[in-house]
């Protein structure tokens, strides 16, 4: 993923699903995916994620430079809030071992 800005984005999507629904192991693989290229293509470390009523702000280590960016709670909760809705849709079907 070349932006960084997308893979934050797209990270941070999926992680506010993984923490709301633990157990759904397609999210929790997307998130790992997601981990990977933060690390792999943009360095990223340290990654602290605060909100107040309109944004999620994540604050990151780049390399040796610490960096903040900022998203709007709509856009990253568009995921969650769809599931929600439509729980029929999204069927968590488990690893087997």
């Amino acid at each position: 993923m070349k932006s960084l800005q997308d893979a934050l984005y797209n990270w941070l999507t999926i992680k506010v699903v993984c923490d709301a629904r633990p157990e759904d192991t397609a999210a929790a693989e997307t998130k790992a995916h997601f981990d990977e290229i933060l690390v792999s293509e943009h360095h990223v470390s340290n990654i602290e994620i605060s909100t107040d009523e309109d944004m999620y702000y994540i604050s990151y280590q780049q390399g040796e430079e610490k960096k903040r960016a900022r998203f709007s709670r709509e856009l990253i909760e568009i995921m969650l809030n769809q599931i929600n809705r439509e729980p029929e849709k999204y069927v968590n079907y488990p690893i087997e071992e």
